[in-house]
């Protein structure tokens, strides 16, 4: 034996020894095996008529058709890991790497010498790694609309073609559990590859088929795979099963997001337009994507608790006012429209005697449980000084005691207010005295004139609990039969990067139209409500309008 026999015999030892197959690649197309080295599951063979690109995965096929134009182009090495078919019908892809070098022979001609390795747990590893970093800003997002398209773009088109995510609100799915159905919100975020169809809007009957239930209850992830277009007729709720159908999808994984212990949300993938099913691995893959989730949904769950909570209490102290004859009255509160902004606002009226009335509004400084706490104090400790003063006391003097009394007694909050006292003079004639502290001034909408703000000599008295003993003044009104007056909070005027005076030239303008239309007195309050995008603060008004001693 030569020594370049030993060579080549000791050369093909080596390569039969990695776990690997090697082949070579002719320049007139011929590929040959030299070690038939396998990876872990066989790989599909084409016949005679078929091509090895035809045993690539269908997403995989362009990137490597690029790559391996430019390698033979530049004459420069291959190294690139894509999904090949494993051997039977099945249709499960198993990841390899292949690497191919070009070698020149003496004539100038192009042969590759290349290599397919199992590359299954290298690629996992390097895609977990690599959708986990697109994760990244997920804790950190501001609502759940931006951590759904954070997710949704991290998983569509490279794991799925299509992702839905339906929350589950607590109430309904503790309601539900004895029944066994669980209905839930609209889909909150939908992602879908290109040319598929659009998903319809839900039914307001919807429930989820018994797999999606099942995975929810059990808090454990689901994999449905059938053939394309072909979903199963049991399991799957039939709006889902027609899109299916319609999308020629292969298979469906349904991967439950748990904060807490409790099941919050549900995230539907589907693999669509005859592309091969996800299989076990991926759907490991998704569980630890979907489950970057708990975190803005666990903060979007306390706020909601919070705001829910600072809501009860604002409603507990919002009570309509108490009906006087000779008057109308309407009050409304809305708070903005966001999870954390919940604030102080409130209003109150009280009698204190058959002619008169105590009317006040005010607003905390805050937005959260804190601020609705004090808010309930300070409306409490204003409701009792009133009705202690009585009728003929002067709304400034109860402001300063009002004062006095939260400085001393309370964690100091600033508060703005207006505090007025209305006493009858006749039938048709009441007396308005007020005391404005740091509050936007009342609107006066006498019958069948323009509308005016109720202003002091100057301007409104500080806000309470800014200094000590702060000089306090009363204003003086008329209200006639037909005027009304208008108390409310600054998120009616106010909207950042605006001018409040415009804002409250606005305002009355908005006013003399409604009142010329005649409206009743609640939808012209109503009316005076910003649109629904500008509501960036809460809101709470109180009105009366004058209509005779009944």
């Amino acid at each position: 034996m030569t020594d370049s026999d030993r060579l080549l015999r000791r050369y093909e030892a080596l390569l039969g020894a990695v776990p690997q197959t090697v082949w070579t690649l002719s320049a007139d197309g011929v590929v040959t095996t030299l070690v038939g080295g396998e990876v872990q599951e066989k790989l599909w063979h084409p016949g005679e008529d078929g091509s090895w690109t035809d045993a690539i995965h269908p997403k995989d096929r362009d990137g490597l058709e690029r790559k391996w134009l430019r390698a033979t182009r530049e004459r420069t090495p291959l190294d690139t890991i894509v999904r090949m078919r494993a051997e039977g019908g099945s249709g499960r892809h198993r990841y390899v790497r292949i690497v191919a070098t070009p070698v020149e022979d003496q004539a100038g001609r192009i042969e590759w010498v290349g290599s397919v390795a199992d590359a299954e747990e290298h690629w996992r590893t390097r895609t977990r790694e690599k959708l986990l970093a697109r994760m990244a800003p997920v804790p950190a997002a501001r609502d759940l609309s931006e951590a759904f398209m954070t997710t949704a773009a991290a998983v569509v088109p490279e794991l799925a073609d299509a992702v839905a995510i339906f929350l589950v609100p607590h109430e309904k799915a503790t309601d539900s559990w004895s029944t066994g159905t669980l209905p839930v919100d609209q889909v909150e975020r939908v992602d879908l590859a290109p040319g598929l169809p659009a998903l319809s809007p839900l039914e307001p009957d919807f429930l989820l088929g018994p797999v999606a239930q099942r995975a929810m209850r059990e808090q454990q992830a689901q994999l449905m795979t059938f053939p394309e277009g072909h979903p199963p007729e049991e399991g799957i709720s039939p709006a889902s099963a027609r899109w299916l159908r319609e999308a020629g999808a292969t298979s469906v994984a349904l991967v439950p997001v748990v904060v807490s212990g409790r099941t919050v949300a549900l995230a539907a993938t589907a693999t669509c337009r005859g592309n091969p099913p996800c299989d076990e691995g991926d759907l490991a893959l998704l569980q630890d994507v979907f489950q970057q989730m708990s975190g803005p949904l666990r903060r979007t769950m306390e706020l909601q608790s919070a705001r829910e909570t600072a809501l009860a209490l604002q409603q507990s102290f919002l009570a309509a006012p108490p009906p006087v004859a000779g008057l109308v009255s309407t009050a409304l509160y809305h708070p903005a429209d966001s999870d954390a902004e919940v604030g102080g606002d409130w209003y109150d009226a009280v009698s204190l005697a058959p002619d008169a009335l105590a009317l006040s509004i005010g607003d905390i400084a805050g937005h959260d449980v804190d601020a609705a706490t004090t808010m309930g104090r300070v409306n409490s400790m204003l409701r009792a000084l009133a009705y202690d003063s009585g009728p003929d006391t002067s709304p400034a003097a109860t402001l300063a005691r009002l004062d006095r009394v939260v400085q001393a007694l309370d964690t100091p909050s600033m508060v703005t207010a207006v505090h007025a006292i209305l006493r009858r003079k006749s039938e048709e004639l009441w007396h308005v005295t007020l005391s404005n502290a740091g509050h936007p001034p009342p609107l006066l909408i006498p019958a069948g004139q323009p509308a005016r703000y109720l202003h002091g000599l100057t301007t409104a008295d500080p806000p309470l609990c800014v200094a000590d003993a702060v000089p306090r003044s009363d204003l003086h009104a008329v209200l006639r039969e037909g005027d009304v007056l208008v108390l409310y909070t600054d998120g009616l005027v106010e909207t950042p990067g605006t001018d409040i005076g415009h804002n409250l030239g606005r305002l009355r303008e908005r006013t003399d139209e409604l009142a010329g239309l005649g409206l009743p007195l609640a939808e012209l309050v109503q009316g005076l409500l910003p649109p629904v995008q500008n509501r960036l603060d809460d809101i709470a008004v109180i009105a009366l309008q004058v209509r005779g001693k009944r």
